[in-house]
Order: C-alpha cells, then sequence, then structure tokens
C-alpha cells in the first residue's frame, strides 16, 4: 500500500508539469521562438521592426514584442507591441491578444483575434464591429525558416491590404 501511495503521489507531481508543456501536433509556436527582423511595407510604408517571440507559464503561451526601429520625435519607438498568443487544447482554437501604443484600452474585445491552423498558417480574425474586421495571417515557410505576415482591413466583406511583411530570424 505504502508503494501505490508513493507511486501514485509521484505520477501526480511529474503529470503537472508534462501536461503544461506538451504541444498538439498541429502547434506551429516551436516555429515562431526566437528573434526576428521584419521587414515589409505597412500601411503603405516600408518598415523593419525588431520582434521576439517566447515561451511563457510553462510552455502554455507564447508572448511576441515588437518594436519598430522608426522613432517618434522623441526617441520612443513609432509602433510598440505585446502579443499574448495560446491554443485551447480542447478545440485547437488559437487566440491572441494584441496590445500595442496605437489605442490604448482596457482590453477591448476588438484587440482578440481568434482562428486555428490551416497548414502552415495560423489565420486570425479580429473583429472590430459587424461589418468590420481585421485579418491577421502568419504563413511559415519551411524552405527558408522564414515567416509570412499578411494583414487585411475588411469592411462589409472587402478586404484590402493593410500590410505585407516577412519575419527572418536574426
Amino acid at each position: 500500500m505504502r508503494h501505490a501511495l508513493i507511486l501514485s503521489c509521484a505520477l501526480t507531481l511529474t503529470a503537472q508539469p508534462l501536461r503544461a508543456q506538451s504541444l498538439h501536433p498541429d502547434s506551429l509556436f516551436d516555429r515562431l521562438i526566437g528573434t526576428w527582423v521584419l521587414r515589409g511595407t505597412i500601411a503603405r510604408q516600408q518598415t523593419t521592426h525588431d520582434i521576439t517571440f517566447e515561451w511563457m507559464l510553462g510552455r502554455s503561451y507564447v508572448r511576441m514584442h515588437e518594436v519598430s526601429r522608426e522613432r517618434e520625435p522623441d526617441g520612443k519607438p513609432s509602433y510598440e507591441a505585446i502579443v499574448l498568443f495560446g491554443r485551447d487544447p480542447k478545440t485547437g482554437e488559437y487566440g491572441c491578444l494584441w496590445l500595442d501604443n496605437t489605442g490604448t484600452s482596457a482590453f477591448d474585445p476588438a484587440g482578440t483575434g481568434h482562428g486555428f491552423v490551416a497548414g502552415d498558417s495560423i489565420p486570425f480574425l479580429f473583429n472590430y464591429s459587424a461589418t468590420d474586421r481585421f485579418h491577421t495571417t502568419f504563413v511559415y515557410s519551411k524552405a527558408n525558416d522564414t515567416w509570412q505576415w499578411h494583414m487585411d482591413n475588411d469592411s462589409s466583406g472587402v478586404r484590402r491590404p493593410f500590410a505585407r511583411v516577412t519575419l527572418t530570424r536574426r
């Protein structure tokens, strides 16, 4: 009985970390982790940003920190964001909470996007209103270990490109 109790306690203690660290087979998070340089066009302007993706909370979530190299007159970055990504292990749905310096709020629901993995891409949809949405899609290229990142405004079903950028490892 004593051995059974010890074995039961040992299994309980070791099961928690393993559960938190396991990833579903469709997870693309491992491919995001690292330091990247973003280059491309955002809002019709050429730009370069530095981005870091890192695990947090026992590999349950991914944190992205994005900082533009372009600066404001006071020296602060023109754009900065913290984005948290997670995946519901039951439904497979990915979600993200986007926080940036362009629209400070008290966690407006419009800053939350959802989507499901489609091949080597993660398309997120942000619903701003009944007619206005924003599409953010990360597309991984295994051949050269880069990401294409497409962002589109969507008003009443009409999509217009907002950004086309590439992430390359630094």
